[in-house]
């Protein structure tokens, strides 16, 4: 069975779309700060280097064992010289 075919099994379950659903925003900034990271060709040690954050906080981080704070996103945008770009947008129709 791939990937694809036991989440759409799994989206059938009571419960499990809503709770997929409501992982997603913390999922992105976990995929946006490990794209970023791994795009600029940094380790979570040089990260945290260039942040002053330690190097646990940033794997937490990326685990998804914490959330983030504006203030903390804003601090690894300026270690990795990004811009933090944050966007609403609409939702698209599935």
């Amino acid at each position: 069975m791939t990937l694809q075919e036991y989440n759409g099994k799994e989206m059938q379950i009571s419960g499990f779309k809503k709770t997929y659903g409501d992982a997603q925003p913390q999922m992105n900034i976990i995929r946006a700060i490990t794209n970023a990271r791994i795009s600029r060709g940094l380790s979570q040690k040089e990260l945290s280097e260039k942040t002053g954050i330690d190097q646990s906080e940033i794997s937490r981080l990326e685990n998804g064992n914490r959330n983030p704070t504006i203030k903390l996103l804003q601090r690894i945008a300026d270690g990795m010289d990004m811009t933090l770009d944050i966007s609403f947008r609409p939702k698209s129709v599935m």
